[in-house]
């Protein structure tokens, strides 16, 4: 069976790490790591990932500009976010909602609820494709 990409940004080295490792080990997916944003158009269209999990608090480019920004490319917009963000009030929430990420954890999270929200992401996924 072949892995099923997924593509992390986040700021903090520690935790796109714990993830990695974490998604890694469940043996289903091949992770990338992004520590910023700037060129996210371009590793998507390299990486192609089948799911993108994206911090909201980043220096530069921050999470919702980078929704809005694959909101715009053709391959992008078919691509599911999970936000894993430590914004946890209903308004950032509803901001990221309504720029189209089908799920939000909040930090600190733990491992299952982590992979539940890819494992449901990917499905949602694969019933649009």
């Amino acid at each position: 069976m072949e892995k099923k990409r997924i593509l992390v940004v986040d700021d903090e080295v520690n935790i796109t790490g714990m993830i990695k490792t974490r998604l890694e080990y469940a043996g289903e997916y091949e992770v990338m790591t992004l520590s910023d944003a700037k060129d996210i158009i371009s590793r998507v269209r390299s990486f192609k990932p089948d799911c993108i999990l994206l911090d909201l608090l980043m220096p530069e480019i921050g999470g919702i500009e980078v929704c809005q920004m694959l909101n715009n490319d053709p391959l992008g917009i078919t691509i599911p976010i999970i936000v894993i963000s430590a914004l946890d009030k209903n308004v950032d929430k509803i901001k990221a909602y309504k720029l189209g990420v089908v799920d939000y954890l909040t930090k600190p999270f733990e491992a299952k609820a982590l992979l539940y929200a890819v494992e449901k992401a990917l499905k949602s996924r694969q019933q649009k494709l």
